[in-house]
């Protein structure tokens, strides 16, 4: 276990090193359901059915942890030994019962899978979005905890500014998230679906789209452009703090008497993320 669960694990539940050592039991593959937190929500079928060979072979060699609820188990580490149990076949699965609440379960389904490193992308920014909420914490305590650097993590999170067909491409492969970070930077969003369309058609390069980007940036109406403010050092490092805290767009407009900050985002879900980090006691 402790192999599989990694060091961020650890770093946030200390007391889960002894875990190898707690009691195995055997339980009815019935009477276990999927975990609702858990963070990846597409499983590839090839990958299940060469697990579900292994089982069938072997047997399940690492145990499945679950805690247990008014009907039966649910799962906290383990959905996919447990999905390729259920194609195997098999009756019985090796699983260690933990005592945990809510918050615990999705804290430990969340990191457990982060340290497996195979989300996807979104998956993957999703996974960091709810940690920093449920935990309260900055994208750079964050970042120590799992032993990520902080412009992995904001790299990952700004993908959540993009508009969930945008999101839904990259958790598909469709789009790369380099794709995903240079549509970021694209000014009249009402041109991102063609823009789509023609990336996935013409199968292009990041750089590609960086260098259209670019180009349908510059041909924006002069009308539409907003006259450029030269901040002071001291606004520009805020500005940028902000930006990064909350991995969007942010801009401070200064004035004679008062100024005002403008902050981007793109659906209700990316709002109440952002107002989530604004509550948090050490967010600026």
């Amino acid at each position: 276990m402790a192999k599989g669960l990694g060091k961020g694990l650890q770093a946030f539940f200390p007391e889960q090193n002894d875990d190898i050592q707690e009691k195995i039991e055997q339980i009815a593959i019935s009477q276990l359901r999927a975990n609702p937190y858990q963070p990846r929500k597409t499983f590839t079928e090839e990958a299940i059915s060469e697990l579900a060979d292994s089982i069938a072979e072997h047997g399940i060699l690492q145990p499945i942890v679950a805690r247990k609820s008014i009907k039966g188990y649910e799962i906290v580490v383990g959905e996919r030994r447990f999905r390729a149990a259920q194609k195997a076949g098999v009756k019985e699965v090796p699983v260690i019962v933990k005592e945990l609440d809510e918050q615990k379960m999705m804290e430990l389904a969340l990191i457990e899978n982060l340290q497996r490193e195979d989300l996807n992308p979104i998956e993957e920014a999703t996974a960091y979005a709810k940690l920093m909420d449920h935990l309260s914490i900055t994208q750079e305590k964050l970042a120590v905890r799992l032993g990520k650097s902080r412009p992995h993590i904001a790299n990952h999170l700004r993908l959540l500014n993009l508009p969930r067909m945008v999101q839904e491409f990259i958790s598909d492969g469709k789009l790369s998230m380099g794709h995903g970070r240079a549509l970021l930077g694209l000014k009249e969003k009402q041109k991102l679906s063609l823009l789509v369309e023609k990336i996935i058609k013409e199968h292009l390069s990041v750089r590609e789209v960086e260098d259209l980007v670019n180009q349908l940036n510059e041909r924006v109406p002069k009308e539409t452009k907003r006259k450029k403010v030269t901040l002071s050092p001291f606004l520009q490092e805020r500005q940028d703090v902000l930006r990064s805290r909350l991995g969007t767009a942010v801009s401070i407009k200064p004035g004679k008497k008062k100024g005002k900050i403008e902050i981007d985002y793109f659906s209700e879900e990316d709002l109440e993320r952002i107002i989530q980090l604004l509550h948090s006691e050490d967010a600026l």
